[in-house]
């Protein structure tokens, strides 16, 4: 665990692929068409099982050779497509702090920044001669804790530069995308989810009992006795905190967690809080109303805060402080927080090269001093033209597929489409940097500028209630390799890194780009369709525009998406959760449809080339096959399960795929092919 740096706003995180295209009249990637006839497929057959046919598993057919023999390097607990631009992404960041680490720079420049939080992430020397002691401040303010007052003054506080039950922020109004409102939400556990406190199953128990042990080590490595009692302490608390959080299914849902109050009711939650103590620390000014997530948790937090002690609550807030800091602190620490977190939790069996985690310290904290110079050598303006082109062209096949489906009115295709219309995209990197001047940072302080990265940006979050939305902001760096839609603004967002092979290869045909990146693009457009993006209208504000009978269609067909998605398991029989994971599924499965129809739409009815014995709708298929390729560490996966909204990848390329008649179609599958679904059992949605 590390300082949480709060970048607040409601957005659904793409982890994978996505297609791009730049067409010329006829949809090429290239503005010059002969160009087209010396692109080869674009496939890497060295990864390939023929030995597995297409239509009985697709995914392993595309990658099974990859699977068998790929080992998962010791310091990850799972590798993939998108993993292997991220690492060669994370070399490219290193060169350019490596050099500001490098220079005499100005102070408080950009450059000292970079250089010298790095270097005091690397300079372990000085890590270890200060041992636990580089906490002991922040230790003594829990340690003045005398009543409910100070405590509740605590909360806030720790809310920002660790955590606390429930968390504040603020970001853009679902009911009134043209502002700003604070929201709270539920916080305050070590565990990934809430499902690790409350589950019976052996996995569960085990979990909790290695936590309680980690809990137990690391307060021993700061010099407290009587840990085991102290570990009991927090786990006790966490506990009680998870029995009242609202489920990860539950809290999908966009209605359901906007709950407006006024300030003055909020304080009603928890009458014996003193808010005013509270407020003064939160850094907010103006508050007047807030969008409660979970309103029945604060409710019940209530109890749990007058019944705790409040030597038990400092207790409990030693260790949000000890955790949170544990990445930046002496060896010792900083190996017992990987023990667990990372081994325990994810099977990882050895800490990453310190410099790698210095790069993602950085590129974490003040990551767009660093994009702007990654855009500078690693990005164009052609590549981001031919992306602008590509998004257009799915824009249209999007377009087409509504207007084509059965199932949907007309009055609810005229939102939908509406909706599509006012898309906007963000490609490669933002037209504004964002500002880290207030940021100090000194080369000797790790510690200290982790807490003064955190303390300016939760500050510029919270100052930005009762100012003009700003629709410029980036809540990616361009050097990040995933994509996201955000419903408030309707904006579809893709980074610089992701811009490269196997999602966009310039030295492959439309098809595989297509089904690569155009998959991408029609993924995050599918996240605005989704069960929970499809609430949002065009303009980005929490409204139902659907006629009823649509909407109730429409849960019909993601309830069959959801049954399919539950039968797939992994570990010991272990579930993929369809509930959780279906806005993320309805995006692949509307990326791949959206895709394909584009490719179609770029080909202006001709029939597509051969290339390597393969026909463009099966290398569109190939393309998109090959970027869900991962390994994962079974710790790993099973946490996942529990945590992550994604579908493990091998469920990601097929579960759409099964459901597709263009697949069908493209490699003649039969009654009795593995992939073959049945007519009436397929998911059609857009």
């Amino acid at each position: 665990m590390k300082y949480s740096l709060y970048v607040f706003l409601c957005l659904t995180i793409f982890v994978a692929c996505y297609t791009v295209k730049n067409p010329d009249s006829k949809g090429a990637i290239y503005n010059n068409r002969s160009k087209m006839t010396d692109l080869g497929s674009g496939i890497d057959f060295n990864r390939m099982d023929k030995n597995i046919r297409p239509q009985d598993d697709f995914y392993r057919h595309v990658n099974g050779k990859w699977l068998d023999e790929f080992v998962i390097p010791a310091d990850k607990s799972n590798y993939g497509t998108f993993t292997a631009l991220y690492e060669i992404a994370r070399e490219n960041v290193k060169a350019i702090i490596e050099e500001a680490a490098s220079e005499k720079n100005v102070k408080s420049s950009n450059n000292q920044k970079v250089g010298d939080l790095y270097l005091s992430f690397m300079d372990t020397v000085k890590l270890e001669e200060l041992g636990p002691a580089s906490l002991s401040e922040e230790l003594a303010i829990v340690e003045s804790i005398h009543n409910i007052s100070d405590l509740s003054e605590f909360m806030a506080y720790a809310d920002i530069v660790a955590s606390s039950p429930f968390t504040i922020y603020v970001s853009i109004d679902d009911k009134n995308p043209n502002r700003y409102i604070t929201f709270l939400s539920q916080s305050g556990l070590g565990l990934p989810d809430r499902d690790f406190y409350l589950n019976t199953d052996d996995y569960s128990q085990n979990i909790r009992s290695e936590y309680i042990n980690h809990i137990d080590r690391m307060l021993g490595l700061h010099g407290f006795g009587n840990t085991r009692q102290m570990a009991q302490t927090v786990m006790d608390i966490e506990t009680q905190l998870a029995d009242n959080h609202w489920t990860k299914e539950k809290n999908r849902d966009p209605v359901k967690t906007y709950n407006l109050f006024s300030y003055d009711e909020v304080k009603t939650m928890i009458p014996s809080l003193n808010w005013d103590h509270w407020e003064r620390a939160t850094g907010i000014n103006g508050l007047t109303e807030i969008v409660v997530h979970q309103p029945d948790y604060l409710t019940a937090l209530e109890t749990i805060l007058v019944s705790t002690p409040v030597e038990d609550w400092k207790t409990y807030y030693k260790w949000r402080l000890i955790t949170a800091s544990a990445s930046f602190m002496s060896a010792d620490i900083d190996q017992e927080n990987f023990h667990f977190y990372r081994n325990v939790l994810s099977g990882v069996k050895k800490q990453e090269p310190r410099w790698k985690r210095g790069v993602s310290v950085v590129n974490g904290t003040i990551g767009e001093i660093i994009g702007k110079i990654y855009v500078e050598r690693h990005f164009n303006a052609e590549a981001k033209r031919r992306m602008t082109k590509l998004v257009e062209n799915l824009r249209q096949a999007f377009e087409v597929g509504i207007n084509e489906l059965e199932w949907m009115s007309d009055n609810t295709k005229v939102q939908a489409q509406d909706k599509l219309r006012k898309f906007r995209p963000k490609i490669g990197y933002p037209n504004k940097w964002k500002d880290y001047s207030k940021i100090i940072i000194n080369a000797d302080d790790l510690l200290g500028n982790m807490k003064s990265v955190t303390l300016v940006l939760s500050k510029q979050n919270r100052d930005k209630l009762g100012q003009p939305v700003d629709r410029d902001e980036w809540f990616m760096t361009p050097q990040t390799v995933n994509a996201y839609y955000n419903p408030a603004l309707n904006e579809i967002v893709f980074p610089a890194a992701i811009l490269q092979p196997p999602f966009f290869n310039l030295e492959a045909d439309d098809a595989v780009n297509y089904g690569a990146i155009g998959a991408v693009i029609g993924h995050e457009m599918g996240h605005g369709f989704d069960d929970s993006g499809s609430q949002y209208d065009g303009d980005g504000a929490l409204r139902n525009w659907w006629k009823s009978e649509d909407r109730d269609e429409f849960n019909n067909r993601t309830k069959m998406l959801i049954d399919q998605y539950n039968q797939f398991t992994v570990v010991n029989g272990t579930s993929v959760n369809g509930e959780f994971t279906q806005g993320e599924n309805i995006g692949d499965l509307t990326g791949a449809t959206i895709a394909y129809k584009a490719y179609q739409i770029s080909k202006e009815d001709s029939k597509s080339s051969v290339i390597d014995g393969l026909t463009g709708e099966q290398r569109f298929f190939y393309g998109w096959g090959r970027i869900w390729s991962r390994k994962y560490r079974n710790e790993e996966l099973l946490k996942r399960i529990k945590t992550d909204p994604h579908s493990p990848g091998e469920f990601r390329a097929n579960g759409p795929l099964v459901n597709m008649p263009e697949f069908i179609k493209a490699f003649d599958l039969k009654v009795g092919d593995k992939m073959y679904l049945d007519r009436d059992k397929r998911v059609k949605i857009w």
